[in-house]
């Protein structure tokens, strides 16, 4: 874009986006101390090194470096420019942006832009078509039989796409929309032969699907014949990819986030019928397993999860992965029990809302008590080989438990059961895990020279003289006089490359007359390791205030450590020239060295 936002817009901007407001519409974010943590959405961990600060409006990962201000959040987690994420940020806080930039916004990825208005075009027209006409009448008395009322039609924006091949085409064409591109969104279909466009949902009901921030990205289509498939869902396109995505997250996760509990369904309708009986909290994956990247934004809306899938064969085995998945992400996980057959719209249907909430949602049981009610199923446990299979199955699923309290809990109760002595099941349980860890070791032969570097860097300590620079840097980043004192004392003298680079760049920010403020200087920044840096060093816990011998101390560590490094290797040296009984040289080299003590701080 050849227009520039003028610099104090941008200020602006940045100044009235609450970062941990923007934040927490991404990651659920907990209180700690001064700051909030959650579980970064730049790469999978399983305990939070995510941090935020309102006071520093800054935000870093202590696990993949991630870090910035406001405006460095919404370009990685949107995937978008500067530009593209400063016009985001404007329509939140309401800033007006200069007429010129507003307006070069129609064109800016025009493309993924006119596939986001071609999907809520269409799905305005398919809940018109559902709610206002004859063509939507059968779908209408469909969706009333299987308990949809019509505030819920409403609600999750349910419409009908008529038995016509070119309804929705006729409509986009006349809105000048370019047909190509809504093929490519998903929206329509083209004959190999004739080249002419067709609507890709023909006499189906339509549930739109949202994207995290409520976009239309995509629909599933409910066929009210026996043609074609049951359900039909878009294709993938540049803003919409299945295995990402999740119904009914963006009506569900402020109920979500309020509870600290997601309800995980297989399908649309199970998700709208939860809501009869006020839960708010559903939402389902797209007729596929849950995938780790779905499993991964569920924990970084809640801690705890209910899976409620069919109770089918495919629905149990389907459930039990889904859980797996969860439980590594870090969730604390309970499964809802359905009798074979049944799925939660039929249970509601069947029983009510009520009973549904109450018996099924509220009476759900941890994932290992599912499992050994699965393992039970077609077993005779008075036949001595069935029971001894059952108790053999189930410990071997409790080494997959980290936790001693909760797998003794488990042996207590086959213990119990089947008369059995707690120790006898102990040491059984103890032979199969050392069996599955051996096979574990057997299958990884070494891990990746890659990995080993990583762990490495990630446990090195620092040494005094980086610990001087970086507490060094941090209390420059909040005070002008401090940043003038090193300016001249030290210059540009630090040890280490890039802390020598972040200390010009804080030079030359004050040089323009610009106040402290750690935000604004790492926007500042034209550069991405050094911005990940700076906000990493911003966010270190420092007093307000420093006295001038704290202040001399990190500048000697600072200063003296060339000097200390020239000293060892001179004693080196002179060690060296001792061994070979080279008199007059370990003499002089000693004199150097008591010079260069003397060139010592202290």
């Amino acid at each position: 874009m050849a227009q520039r936002i003028p610099e104090e817009t941008i200020e602006e901007i940045r100044t009235s986006a609450d970062i941990v407001e923007v934040v927490n519409e991404y990651v659920q974010l907990t209180k700690q101390g001064r700051n909030y943590t959650g579980l970064c959405p730049f790469h999978g961990e399983n305990t939070p090194s995510f941090s935020v600060s309102s006071d520093r409006q800054l935000y870093h990962c202590f696990g993949c470096g991630a870090g910035g201000n406001v405006i460095n959040f919404i370009m990685e987690s949107e995937g978008i420019s500067f530009i593209e994420a400063i016009q985001l940020l404007a329509e939140k806080t309401g800033v007006s942006l200069p007429e010129t930039i507003a307006a070069a916004k129609e064109g800016n990825d025009s493309g993924h832009q006119a596939m986001l208005d071609g999907h809520e075009l269409a799905a305005r027209f398919y809940h018109h078509i559902l709610m206002n006409t004859n063509q939507g009448q059968e779908a209408y008395d469909y969706l009333l039989s299987r308990g949809v009322s019509e505030d819920m039609m409403k609600h999750f924006q349910i419409g009908y796409a008529p038995a016509q091949h070119q309804a929705l085409t006729a409509l986009l064409e006349k809105r000048e929309y370019k047909l190509a591109e809504m093929k490519e969104a998903g929206l329509v279909m083209q004959s190999e032969s004739s080249g002419e466009y067709f609507d890709r949902f023909i006499g189906r009901i339509i549930f739109p699907i949202q994207n995290g921030k409520g976009k239309v990205i995509a629909f599933g289509g409910r066929t009210l014949t026996n043609d074609g498939p049951k359900y039909l869902n878009s294709s993938e396109s540049a803003i919409f990819k299945k295995n990402e995505t999740l119904y009914g997250l963006a009506a569900a996760r402020p109920f979500i986030r309020k509870h600290n509990l997601a309800v995980l369904f297989e399908g649309y309708m199970d998700v709208i019928a939860a809501s009869s009986a006020g839960i708010n909290t559903g939402i389902a994956t797209l007729g596929t397993s849950l995938t780790e990247q779905q499993a991964r934004t569920i924990r970084r809306n809640s801690e705890e999860v209910t899976v409620c899938y069919d109770g089918d064969e495919a629905g149990i085995t389907a459930a039990i992965k889904a859980a797996t998945l969860l439980e590594a992400e870090g969730c604390k996980v309970r499964v809802a029990l359905l009798e074979d057959g049944e799925d939660p719209d039929d249970f509601i249907q069947k029983a009510g809302p009520e009973r549904f909430k109450q018996e099924i949602i509220e009476a759900a049981v941890p994932v290992m008590t599912f499992k050994m009610n699965v393992l039970r199923r077609n077993k005779n446990l008075k036949n001595e080989g069935e029971r001894l299979a059952y108790i053999e199955e189930v410990l071997g699923e409790l080494t997959n438990i980290q936790g001693a309290v909760e797998r003794e809990h488990y042996m207590r109760q086959l213990a119990e059961e089947f008369s059995l002595s707690l120790e006898a099941l102990k040491h059984e349980q103890s032979r199969l895990y050392r069996k599955k860890k051996r096979q574990q070791n057997e299958n990884v032969a070494y891990e990746s020279a890659e990995k080993r570097s990583f762990s490495f860097k990630e446990t090195k300590l620092r040494s005094a003289f980086e610990n001087a620079e970086r507490y060094l840097l941090a209390h420059m980043m909040n005070s002008y006089s401090i940043t003038k004192t090193v300016e001249k004392e030290v210059g540009a003298e630090f040890n280490v490359e890039e802390y020598a680079a972040l200390a010009v760049y804080l030079y030359g920010y004050y040089g323009r007359g610009l106040e402290p403020d750690p935000a604004h200087f790492i926007h500042s920044i034209n550069d991405e390791e050094l911005t990940r840096l700076a906000t990493e060093l911003a966010m270190i816990e420092i007093p307000d205030h420093i006295t001038d011998d704290e202040l001399m101390d990190y500048m000697k560590k600072i200063k003296n450590y060339p000097k200390w490094v020239e000293i060892e290797q001179k004693e080196k040296e002179m060690r060296e020239a001792e061994r070979k009984n080279d008199v007059t040289t370990a003499l002089y080299i000693a004199n150097e060295v008591i010079s260069l003590r003397k060139e010592l701080t202290y």
